[in-house]
């Protein structure tokens, strides 16, 4: 089964689901996202810098780049705007310091292989702007091979509109399920989402997702 075979989640529903996790099947997006990172970190097969920007995507990223630290495949890692960080992503960002990691507020690519683009998630609705866009024009110029988390920078994940600009990414990896608008490469990661939280909002997940997405 390819993730064309799988049905598709919209930002609202990542939303959602996200809450319905937390408040009837006890799963809090802290435990999210430690899976998101987890499951990105592995896919990394070279020296990478992880970039964030804010909210629960920057959380996954950060995540990520803990792991990426400890296997020695971290070059850097820098934040768009770090004092934005609030919440679980805030948590990570804490986690990270209290190894010695500190980000970096401006955008280092020199010594990667691999751009992990953590920049936005599905909860953009408009095109980026200021350093946001400046960023996510460095990174397309950089001839260096990304990695999208969840979704490629500048895609609106309710709609499937890509905006301008927006990451080309090489290989995304979405996560849970796909969402709509992903091109290229699409790696669907599990990160503990019950096939229940799905149902509750109207998706059934066909007869063998449940291997599909067991990664």
């Amino acid at each position: 089964m390819s993730s064309s075979d799988l049905p598709t989640l919209k930002s609202s529903q990542v939303k959602q689901v996200d809450a319905l996790c937390a408040e009837r099947f006890g799963i809090p997006t802290e435990w999210l996202m430690e899976a998101a990172g987890w499951q990105v970190a592995r896919l990394v097969d070279r020296p990478a810098v992880v970039v964030c920007g804010v909210g629960n995507n920057a959380g996954d990223g950060l995540a990520a780049a803990r792991h990426l630290h400890r296997w020695g495949l971290l070059t850097a890692l820098c934040c768009v705007d770090i004092e934005r960080l609030r919440g679980p992503a805030a948590q990570e960002l804490e986690a990270l310091r209290r190894h010695g990691i500190e980000p970096s507020g401006e955008l280092r690519l020199d010594g990667a292989r691999l751009v992990v683009d953590a920049i936005f998630g599905t909860g953009l609705s408009r095109p980026p702007e200021g350093r946001f866009a400046r960023w996510i024009e460095a990174i397309n110029a950089s001839g260096r091979r990304v990695l999208s988390v969840d979704v490629p920078s500048g895609l609106d994940a309710e709609t499937g509109v890509a905006y301008a600009p927006v990451v080309h990414a090489d290989v995304t990896v979405t996560l849970g399920l796909p969402k709509p608008g992903l091109q290229g490469e699409v790696v669907v990661v599990d990160i503990g989402v019950p096939a229940e939280a799905y149902a509750a909002i109207g998706i059934e997940l066909p007869p063998d997702a449940k291997v599909q997405i067991r990664r």
